[in-house]
């Protein structure tokens, strides 16, 4: 694991949707951190330095140094991050869940795809990738940044499930059949619509003999 990225947080003992948006416009963004049986703290962090940190990295696998008005730094996962729903760049609220060394942790980690399928390369295919992110049990010290899987050997209609990832000292917790990625035929194009089948020749103008009735008068 990388050395951890390091963010500092201040104590604030106001709460309620009035101090977070005073906050806010003040940049700052309010955040809680919680864990190992101590009461949920409220605290805030600076807006520029977080949307920094955050933009270098997957931020639902990153293990922060958070350090709390000065205090030594205590490891730290993001566990949720609330964004404005009109404009996802705007954090509104950070949860932070304090983690120790020794214990292990679920976390979700991004899924990278490496190689060119052999059905892509060599058959014209599609590679589909079903699953984005592995929900993982690991040790801190073992989290990796993401989850790396060659895909160069599957060919037209194979799979890649989640029974076929083994990493050391990680457990995934998906069930064991769920596909990550398959390799589908090319798509074809649809045949374009038969033509209209030419009108068929108009049938004779059937002539019937008259009747004896309708030949008119015979002469007397």
């Amino acid at each position: 694991m990388a050395n951890s990225p390091s963010i500092a947080a201040t104590r604030r003992s106001d709460t309620g949707k009035g101090t977070a948006r005073s906050l806010r416009r003040a940049g700052r963004v309010p955040a809680v951190i919680y864990g190992h049986d101590r009461s949920p703290e409220p605290l805030m962090v600076d807006a520029a330095a977080l949307g920094r940190l955050l933009a270098s990295g997957n931020a639902a696998s990153t293990i922060f140094e958070l350090a709390v008005d000065g205090d030594a730094p205590v490891k730290a996962l993001i566990r949720e991050i609330q964004r404005n729903p009109l404009r996802q760049t705007d954090i509104i609220h950070l949860d932070f869940l304090e983690i120790r060394a020794h214990e292990k942790i679920t976390v979700e980690v991004p899924v990278h795809l490496t190689g060119t399928a052999d059905g892509v390369r060599n058959f014209g295919g599609i590679l589909d990738q079903v699953m984005h992110k592995l929900q993982i049990r690991v040790l801190p010290a073992d989290l990796p940044a993401s989850i790396d899987l060659d895909v160069t050997p599957l060919g037209i209609g194979k799979s890649l499930f989640v029974r076929d990832v083994h990493i050391e000292r990680i457990e995934i917790m998906h069930d064991p059949k769920l596909p990550i990625c398959s390799v589908v035929a090319p798509r074809t194009e649809e045949a374009p619509p038969a033509a209209a089948a030419a009108e068929a020749p108009a049938e004779p103008e059937l002539i019937r003999k008259p009747k004896p009735e309708e030949e008119g008068e015979t002469a007397e």
